[in-house]
């Protein structure tokens, strides 16, 4: 985790300035739902047609074009109204990339949830925000200095976000309560977890911000708490690591802050304590070690003019836009040099340009394609590969 230079997390764009129509509201949810519809396929879609409806309707013959096998399944127009009654029930409103108020720390990653559900005061997600992460078994000294530097931090003017999980993720959140918290959920809005922090629960979505990307009624499985994580670092300009064990979920979070280019900042803990194994790995590699709330408020320094920048709502440099709705076209020959550069090792976007010596439209386009047929994975950041059967 090598040091760096205080990140750009804001590419100048025009600005969101109206919320989506009912209409053009449910055609994303419909396109987020449907079948292969991943983040990037849902805004190459959003910038190639200029809205959801239109995407929706090109959704079968781009599948069938990229090569499969059955029709695409398409969300149901009654299964997204659903959702959506049930968001509005329990007061989550949903906010989509490309309207106002979404994250603009989380637009700006390469794959930016194309939805969250929100529930609390909205205007803390574009304020300059440090994330707050660490053991779920925390110590009494960890708990402590959470809150120390959560306070801290917060009455600087920052937000702070964490996972609401036990232990220090509860207590950075207890400590920003007046100044301003935000708690990623890895389950429905409505679904408490851990069920000791239900008090707490209720409190953020009244006096700070609760978020998910994932819909009401959902209960997290295993794997949904490393993708709140993700979410976690995304809307944050830096994370403190307070204490973290070896084999950590909080070094998830580390590890996602890494790759998105935020600050990552570590308590030091005594040798040996094992919760600060972890903590003192990442020191080693790189990450940066801070004593003090003041170490965290000289980095974050240069950053914070950034928190008014909002959500961009059409696509970064190396996404392509065309004229108008019409169906984008690759040939049957530019299809087959895509396929034949791709394998199932990762490989980047522009590996697959210089292998195929297509242009970026149309490697884009053909890869779209593809994807909708289910013969896409994406395995890491910018990494592309062949789905091996």
């Amino acid at each position: 985790m090598p040091k760096r230079e205080p990140p750009n997390l804001f590419t100048p764009a025009p600005l969101p300035t109206a919320k989506l129509g009912d209409v053009e509201q449910l055609a994303c949810l419909r396109l987020i739902r449907s079948e292969n519809v991943g983040p990037v396929t849902f805004r190459q879609l959003i910038n190639t047609f200029g809205g959801a409806a239109k995407a929706l309707e090109a959704l079968p013959e781009l599948s069938r074009r990229g090569g499969g096998r059955r029709a695409i399944r398409i969300c149901p127009k009654g299964d997204a109204e659903d959702e959506l009654a049930r968001a509005s029930k329990i007061g989550a409103e949903p906010v989509f990339t490309i309207e106002p108020g979404y994250p603009g720390a989380l637009a700006a990653l390469d794959t930016p949830p194309p939805l969250l559900y929100i529930k609390g005061r909205q205007d803390l997600l574009n304020r300059p925000a440090l994330a707050i992460v660490g053991s779920r078994e925390s110590s009494a000294a960890g708990a402590k200095l959470a809150r120390l530097f959560a306070h801290a931090i917060g009455e600087a003017g920052y937000v702070i976000v964490s996972g609401l999980a036990r232990g220090i993720d509860g207590a950075a959140h207890e400590a920003s309560l007046k100044s301003g918290t935000v708690a990623v959920l890895a389950g429905g809005i409505d679904n408490v977890y851990p069920p000791e922090h239900e008090k707490l629960q209720a409190c953020i979505a009244t006096e700070g911000c609760l978020v998910s990307e994932q819909p009401p009624g959902f209960n997290p499985r295993a794997q949904d708490f490393p993708r709140r994580n993700r979410i976690v670092s995304g809307m944050s300009l830096g994370v403190l690591i307070v204490e973290a064990a070896a084999r950590s979920g909080t070094l998830t979070t580390a590890n996602f802050a890494n790759d998105q280019g935020r600050w990552a900042f570590v308590i030091p803990g005594h040798p040996l304590d094992p919760r600060a194994e972890g903590t003192n790995k990442l020191i080693k590699k790189g990450a940066t070690f801070v004593t003090e709330p003041a170490d965290i408020l000289d980095a974050l320094r240069p950053l914070s003019g950034l928190s008014e920048m909002a959500a961009p709502i059409t696509a970064p440099a190396e996404l392509f836009v065309t004229d108008g709705p019409a169906m984008p076209y690759v040939g049957d020959g530019e299809r087959t040099k895509i396929l034949a550069a791709l394998g199932p090792a990762p490989i980047d976007l522009d590996a697959i340009i210089r292998a195929t010596g297509l242009s970026i439209r149309a490697v884009q386009i053909g890869l779209m394609e593809l994807e909708l047929a289910g013969r896409l994975s994406r395995p890491g950041p910018g990494l592309i590969a062949l789905q091996m059967e």
